[in-house]
């Protein structure tokens, strides 16, 4: 099948690419026209809450029926000399706050210059706090929020006004994402390139991948359109999308260009090469595609869209960069011809292009000494392992961000500087008994964490009644319905916190109530909940889609079984550096994060991205061992030419893979633990995995590398996928009668060097 394309695209190039330019002009036209804006205004900020849970139904319930009585902005008014109660603070103030609440959608909760409450008061009285209202769906309040926080004034001579709390952290982490994705793209482009002609020595051949990136980011712009109008798309699918697209277009570049390169070695022709090409090289690229497009499917069984948005993004657009690899790359190929090689900055002896005598060198050593080599190794990551065992996860909040941003400096202030420390409160809500939550209040109250709870009643500390009902009691009550705020005198996150909502939860007046307790603690633990419970799913899934199709590649149980293997172990190394970086705080001085608890999916990203990516480069050399196997080579002889081969272009993909994620990973420390490890993981993978443990197991494992039952044998010669016939079927029951084409062996090979079947795979 691929044959016949590559006949096809390199008959009519021109009239190819002619077709591709056009069809990528037009779908960005009609994606913007549909979408009126730029992609990124209609994707969604967040994702990371399970909407089933019992915290998003008690949110909901709440914006339904108390729509204007629960603060999600929070306005900290600082004086820039005086305190918060001089006169010209005061009217500036009042100004500010009377030009707000006029907004439509926007309504005043609570504000020190009404109520002169001592909570909306900081300690040292120089600033007090406006709580507002933001109404409309999520996405209209987080647009509002936008306009009203680029509309406050930043140069009012007596006050500073800065945006807080749920919604103002939200317009600062969107903030971010936009100007990194950026700043990521005007880094990692140019540093690709360089990369590249260092990797070809030629400046055209170098354009070509990155022009597959290009194109692939592009048609992800669109593919992210589409999606956006049927369903939720976080926007973090966005840097991901284009991080992953970019990267694994480059890598299928840098796989079809290299391979192209070395059938021009061989004395074919350039339409002959492209085809050859295709048919070899592409086919890997297909087939890696798919089987990184089946290990993203793991991410759709996870019920928060921030994980199914960004497996459905990095599906599509490793769909496109495929596509793009077999079809577009091809027939600029095919054009330029001979061309290729033109502006030639790095002259390299005469070998072929994805020859590696360095890497060749590394198997052999490797496979004359496997299990002394493998040892260390394998040590080496089970001790990168260890801090996973006491790894801590969490939902996004303010230390997501930098040091220096004004969101997380009013949060951290409110907390510091306010009654109570100011921490989050958490909602206990009811849609029809009122009357039980006052003496679920008193009880509340009276445990250990827990600073006061506010209701319709007054206030209770301490399980006594320290403030009667008054004219803000009024917000906490809508007929029968009710809801109180339980302000913990602890960190929301903490380990406390979530102890006390467990204890809240169990309550006999809660459970036989239908009462719902909310907050962002209770969203922690719910959407932690929701994840873990459907982990083992997701892996499962993973892991058995992701046997079958190396099974049907390789015709053995024992490859795939040593793949996973293999990846288990790399992850839990990078989850545990991780850990040992973000959650304990080392290396802080490097990335300037603070150390907090990880982002539970942020984690199960980086271990799927990371687990697709590694089966994309095992897929790339088990192509290449299998092809010089299937010619004859004994296990050693086909590990050594299969990593002699293969070695320099996963070597160089990973390279440019990591520059490409660690330009993605600057401001939010939650994508810095994204970036920075999932290319801590590529380069594991490029260099101990595949440089050193997979040679030591084929080595060890012999000609049981190859083995499978007799009924998945039989299975494999009819469904099996390979361009040749198979060793063994009634056709060819000998691998040496299999025809053979012209031999190429590689300048100053060594023995393990074997003549390599164009026709192979």
């Amino acid at each position: 099948m691929l044959r016949r394309l590559a006949t096809i695209v390199v008959s009519f190039p021109r009239r190819v690419l002619a077709i591709a330019v056009t069809l990528l002009v037009l779908s960005g036209i009609l994606g913007a026209g549909v979408l009126g804006a730029g992609v990124s205004d209609h994707l969604k900020v967040g994702g990371f809450d399970d909407p089933g849970s019992e915290s998003s139904q008690a949110e909901q319930f709440l914006e339904t029926e108390f729509g204007n009585s629960t603060p999600n902005l929070v306005l900290q008014v600082t004086a820039r000399s005086g305190d918060v109660d001089t006169p010209d603070v005061f009217a500036a103030a009042q100004q500010v706050r009377q030009s707000i609440s006029s907004e439509p959608d926007i309504t005043e909760v609570d504000s020190y210059w009404v109520a002169h409450s001592p909570d909306l008061r900081s300690n040292d009285g120089r600033s007090a706090l406006l709580l507002l209202h933001v109404g409309g769906t999520p996405e209209q309040a987080a647009r509002h929020t936008h306009t009203l926080v680029e509309a406050l004034p930043t140069d009012h001579p007596t006050i500073e006004v800065v945006a807080g709390g749920k919604l103002g952290l939200t317009d600062a982490i969107e903030k971010h994402v936009a100007e990194d994705l950026i700043l990521a793209e005007s880094i990692a482009l140019p540093a690709t390139l360089v990369l590249l002609v260092v990797a070809f020595g030629s400046v055209v051949a170098a354009l070509l991948p990155l022009s597959l990136g290009v194109i692939s980011i592009l048609a992800t712009m669109v593919v992210l359109s589409g999606l956006a109008q049927i369903t939720d798309v976080s926007v973090y699918a966005l840097t991901v999308a284009t991080a992953f697209g970019l990267g694994l277009a480059i890598d299928f570049g840098l796989l079809l260009v290299s391979r192209f390169r070395e059938e021009r070695a061989a004395g074919r022709d350039p339409q002959e090469a492209v085809v050859e090409t295709v048919a070899t090289a592409g086919r890997t690229i297909v087939f890696s595609a798919a089987t990184v497009i089946v290990a993203m499917t793991g991410m759709l069984v996870f019920p928060t869209y921030f994980l199914r948005s960004v497996g459905l993004a990095a599906m599509a657009v490793v769909a496109i960069a495929a596509l793009g690899a077999v079809v577009v790359l091809p027939a600029l190929l095919a054009v330029l011809g001979t061309r290729v090689d033109r502006l030639t900055v790095l002259r390299r002896k005469n070998t072929p292009a994805s020859d590696s005598p360095f890497w060749r060198r590394t198997a052999a050593s490797v496979t004359r000494r496997p299990v002394r080599t493998a040892l260390p190794v394998v040590a080496v990551l089970l001790v990168l392992g260890i801090p996973f065992l006491h790894a801590q996860f969490a939902t996004p909040d303010e230390r997501a961000l930098p040091s220096g941003s004004a969101a997380r400096q009013v949060t951290t202030e409110i907390r510091e500087n306010y009654s109570a420390g100011g921490a989050d409160a958490m909602t206990v809500a009811t849609p029809q008994d009122r009357g039980s939550l006052e003496p679920l209040a008193r009880e509340i109250s009276a445990m250990a964490d827990v600073a006061r709870v506010d209701g319709s009643f007054g206030r209770y500390e301490q399980g006594t009644l320290v403030t009667g009902p008054g004219p803000q009691g009024a917000r906490f009550a809508a007929g029968e319905a009710g809801f109180i705020l339980v302000q913990p005198s602890v960190r929301v996150q903490s380990a406390a916190a979530q102890d006390l909502v467990h204890t809240i939860r169990e309550l006999p007046a809660v459970t036989s109530h239908n009462i719902a307790v909310g907050g962002p603690t209770a969203t922690l633990i719910d959407s932690r909940t929701a994840i873990m419970d459907r982990l083992a799913l997701a892996i499962g899934l993973m892991a058995v889609a992701t046997f079958i199709l190396l099974f049907l590649f390789t015709g053995s149980v024992i490859l795939p079984l040593k793949a996973l293997v293999l990846n288990v172990l790399t992850l839990s190394a990078v989850v545990g550096a991780m850990v040992w970086v973000f959650q304990d705080g080392h290396l802080a001085w490097i990335t300037g994060a603070t150390p907090a608890p990880l982002n539970i999916g942020m984690v199960v990203l980086l271990c799927c991205i990371a687990f697709a990516l590694s089966v994309d480069y095992e897929i790339f050399l088990l192509s290449r061992i299998k092809e010089a196997h299937d010619a004859g080579a004994s296990t050693t002889e086909a590990t050594i030419e299969g990593l002699g081969r293969v070695g320099r272009i996963v070597s160089s993909a990973a390279a440019l893979l990591t520059v490409t994620l660690l330009s993605f990973s600057t401001g939010l420390s939650f994508m810095q633990m994204f970036g920075i490890g999932t290319a801590l993981a590529i380069i594991i993978d490029a260099t101990l995995i595949r440089g050193v443990l997979v040679p030591a197991f084929m080595q060890v494992a012999g000609d049981l590398n190859w083995w499978a039952p007799r009924p998945l044998r039989l299975l494999h010669a009819r469904i099996g996928l390979s361009e040749t016939q198979k060793y063994g079927s009634p056709e060819v029951t000998d691998p040496a009668a299999a025809p053979e084409a012209e031999a190429a062996p590689a300048p100053g090979s060594t023995p393990a060097n074997v003549p390599r079947p164009h026709q192979s795979s």
